[in-house]
């Protein structure tokens, strides 16, 4: 600063402390602050006074259900004045700390604890640090009653200096979506990051001196000011939930060798994101989160066949096409200009209706029809594409969401070959959360709305703000084109691609995607493989996206590799969450007109009809009889019971089939609840009296 513009200076005294007494000589501090800065002046650094910053304690990150995914945990690192002791209490308790430190550190031994320390005192240090392994609060609280340590800080010289360390209850799970932080205690990647603002607080300021040996020491004189700790934020995460998607997504990635692999599960009414898995092969050839590949510009790629979905949406606003009407896909191979296209069906699918090119995944005919509608007018196929909301981020939560990529006829690189590649999702790029959103939006009836990861930001247990999910679109499609493409998403789990994965409990309603990947500009024969879809069909509850980053083997395609993982996180959110379970009846004949009638007590049953005035006949008179519906009545089957083979008690109340069974002399344990679907022992077996038999109810 020249002279001339120190004339300008304004000057600010501050007295941070007063009056220090150090040594029996009175100093004064002095700050000065200038219009281009702060300097210090006068005699603090001489004698080793600093103003240093004590770090807030970082706020906690919490599940959906209040378990705690991270938190800050007080460590302490321990130092030690070894020159404000005594000469007596030092020589006479010096051995008896030194062995204490040596076992419990177990890094030197107690002749170099003692050593170490005894040297320090003839120097006259007052700092040494004793081991740079830090302890826990119990530890210290141990300590304290240990030889010297047990006089205090001014008599016995010990400092507890407190460290505080990140920790994670549920270890790696969720690891990269949680993330870290640094020696700073700031947020480096993930929750940690996006929210740092919130979680890190504000750091307070005290005074402190240089002691001899390096260390330094807070002097509390009044001028400290107190730092304030960070604000809790509650997420969407469900920790089963993520422990499900994750080890299902380890098990495929481990299994055909892929580069990385991602999983998300979303609630599909609320767009809470409950599970959120990446894994990225390292060199060894396992596999952790290094890279939030479901949200960020590196997973942001051509989703392949997953986008015939909304290629389809605009098909079907635009045209009067019908998903009965038929299109002649040839023989497996078509050549749109200068490019051949082909399908994944050796031969080719011949004719197929629209329906069926969606649930068979034929690239010719999407591309077939994307071309004759939309050739002439392009912009109008990109356009229903915007007004669908893809062509724009989510806005999501964590920092450094992908932007996608929907070429346009302004693009340079667009051509004529464009429009039919783009159909079948070439040509631009989606996130997979971005991909996840559309699917989302046809379960929950059209509404396009914006996924959130954290729920709030708390105060203890007060509110400091709220997030709730932002509609993006309020209707993608018409409802008739909502209602189609459902049953075509429904259509490749029963008949199509995906049928592999079809199940009976509960459906399942999506679409497979294998698009190959582009290294140095050009297409190889290495594949990017996903499922997208939600489940139970008939009423989602949840939404999910699985992809496989270039898998290894002979499986290579979508059905093969994405999609058995998306049904084994299905399968096991389902077997956890019985509110999802529909109760069905198997022995209803006709819901609505005859009562849960199957086999029993011939008496007891024809009192029952009588009663409840249903029609109801028989041609024999045994004791236990079976049902069959005839002509609007109940028909009773004779169900003889003999003593020398295994009756057929399937059908019956278990009360009933115990009574049959143990008159007969057999042993008898049961398997769930209902009545007997199925037994052990087979009817007309042989009789073995003292046998067991298990009865299965359903």
């Amino acid at each position: 600063m020249s002279i001339k513009k120190s004339i300008l200076v304004r000057v600010r005294i501050a007295f941070l402390l007063s009056f220090l007494i150090v040594g029996g000589i009175i100093y004064r501090l002095v700050k000065i602050q200038v219009i281009e800065g702060e300097q210090w002046i006068g005699l603090g650094e001489s004698i080793g006074l600093k103003v240093m910053e004590i770090p807030a304690t970082r706020g906690n990150i919490y599940a959906d259900d209040g378990s705690l995914l991270a938190t800050s945990l007080p460590f302490y690192q321990i130092a030690f004045d070894p020159y404000i002791s005594s000469d007596g209490l030092f020589k006479s308790k010096i051995d008896s700390l030194s062995i204490l430190l040596a076992n419990y550190f177990q890094d030197k031994t107690h002749q170099q604890y003692k050593a170490k320390i005894e040297r320090s005192r003839k120097a006259g240090r007052r700092y040494l640090i004793l081991s740079q392994k830090q302890v826990g609060y119990q530890d210290k609280k141990r300590m304290e009653h240990w030889p010297i340590f047990r006089n205090g800080r001014m008599k016995g010289g010990i400092i507890f200096e407190k460290v505080e360390e990140r920790f994670l209850p549920f270890s790696k799970l969720g690891y990269r979506t949680i993330g870290r932080v640094n020696a700073n205690n700031r947020g480096t990647v993930g929750l940690e990051f996006s929210f740092n603002k919130q979680l890190a607080g504000q750091n307070g300021e005290a005074l402190f001196q240089r002691m001899s040996g390096g260390g330094w020491k807070p002097v509390f004189d009044g001028t400290e000011v107190r730092s304030v700790d960070g604000f809790d934020i509650r997420t969407t995460l469900n920790v089963d939930l993520q422990d499900i998607a994750e080890s299902a997504l380890y098990g495929a990635l481990k299994q055909h060798g892929a580069d990385y692999g991602v999983a998300v599960v979303m609630e599909v009414n609320t767009g809470e994101i409950k599970a959120i898995s990446n894994l990225s092969r390292t060199e060894s050839g396992n596999y952790w989160e290094k890279y939030n590949y479901a949200v960020g510009s590196q997973g942001s790629r051509e989703p392949g066949s997953t986008f015939k979905l909304a290629s389809m949406i605009a098909l079907l606003e635009e045209t009067n096409i019908k998903p009965t009407d038929s299109v002649d896909t040839g023989d497996g191979k078509m050549e749109f200009y200068d490019r051949i296209m082909r399908d994944h069906k050796k031969g080719g699918f011949g004719k197929l209706t629209v329906q069926e090119i969606f649930e068979k995944s034929s690239n010719i005919g999407i591309a077939k029809l994307v071309n004759e509608h939309f050739a002439h007018k392009p912009d109008k196929f990109i356009e229903y594409f915007e007004e669908m909301g893809l062509n724009k981020p989510l806005g999501f939560q964590m920092v450094g969401e992908g932007v996608p990529y929907i070429k346009n006829t302004s693009d340079s690189t667009w051509s004529g070959v464009t429009l039919p590649w783009m159909s079948h999702g070439y040509e631009l790029k989606m996130t997979p959360l971005q991909t996840l959103a559309l699917f989302n939006a046809v379960a929950n009836d059209g509404k396009l709305i914006q996924p959130i990861i954290v729920k709030s930001v708390n105060k203890a247990d007060r509110k400091i703000d709220t997030f709730k999910p932002r509609i993006i679109n309020g209707r993608i499609c018409s409802e008739q084109t909502l209602n189609r493409v459902k049953s075509m998403l429904e259509g490749v789990v029963l008949r199509g691609t995906a049928k592999n994965i079809s199940n009976s409990k509960y459906p399942i309603a999506g679409k497979t995607g294998t698009a190959k990947k582009v290294i140095n500009k050009k297409y190889t024969n290495k594949y990017y493989t996903s499922f997208a879809g939600y489940f139970p069909a008939d009423n989602p509850k949840y939404s999910c996206i699985v992809v496989i980053d270039d898998p290894k083997g002979f499986q290579i395609y979508g059905s093969d590799v994405a999609a058995p993982v998306f049904k084994e996180i299905a399968d096991r959110i389902y077997a956890l969450e019985i509110d999802m379970h529909e109760i069905k009846d198997t022995y209803a004949a006709q819901t609505g007109v005859f009562p849960v009638i199957k086999s029993g007590n011939h008496d007891e049953l024809k009192y029952l009809c009588n009663e409840l005035g249903i029609s109801n006949h028989s041609s024999g008179d045994e004791p236990w009889v079976t049902t069959q519906v005839v002509n609007q009545s109940i028909f009773w089957k004779d169900n003889e019971v003999s003593l020398q083979q295994i009756p057929d008690v399937r059908g019956m109340t278990l009360r009933d089939a115990i009574y049959v069974l143990e008159n007969l002399g057999l042993k008898v344990s049961t398997e769930g609840r209902g009545r007997v679907a199925e037994q052990s022992q087979l009817p007309g077996r042989k009789l073995n009296k003292g046998s067991r038999i298990t009865l299965t109810l359903s």
